[in-house]
């Protein structure tokens, strides 16, 4: 007699994006992850419910701290996304797997938790720098890792081989 369960439907890895180069990295290792283990991708990007990066400003629409949102930038920012994930997609090559697009008005913590409710896994880039930021995780990463229900990778800078 087998007791093995019969496997259930495997969820969607989720990817946080805000188009910066750790975020690309995160997206590119979802998308070869998801290969692996035959799971379509969900790329969640969180825009307007707080005070981005410098880095990911252009593509979440703020210029400024405490400026408002325009009236299309989910549309904007749902464009950049797509664009930028289905460039990735094309880079790691086939198997392509599906992915889905979501953009979401709020903090980054909560709208990637929200999104990763039925998900096998969530990944995150980082954007540690210098020796001692390579150490060390960024906010929403730690406060991720902290809530989730679920397997968080964070996938690390790219190390910096010009120093020592």
């Amino acid at each position: 007699m087998n007791t093995t369960p019969a496997p259930g439907p495997v969820g969607p890895i989720v990817v946080g994006t805000d188009g910066s180069e750790p975020s690309r990295r995160a997206v590119l290792f979802a998308l070869r992850e998801a290969q692996l283990r035959g799971v379509a991708v969900r790329a969640v990007c969180a825009y307007g419910g707080g005070h981005p990066e410098p880095s990911s400003r252009a593509m979440t629409g703020w210029s400024t701290a405490g400026a408002v949102p325009s009236p299309n930038l989910h549309d904007a920012v749902a464009r950049e996304v797509a664009d930028s994930v289905e460039e990735l997609r094309r880079q790691a090559g086939e198997p392509y797997v599906e992915v889905e697009v979501l953009c979401e008005r709020g903090r980054p913590t909560q709208v990637l938790l929200e999104a990763s409710q039925d998900a096998t896994m969530l990944v995150m880039g980082t954007r540690g720098a210098g020796f001692w930021g390579r150490l060390a995780l960024g906010s929403t990463s730690t406060e991720v890792i902290h809530h989730a229900h679920l397997p968080v990778v964070v996938v690390p800078p790219e190390p910096d081989h010009s120093t020592g």
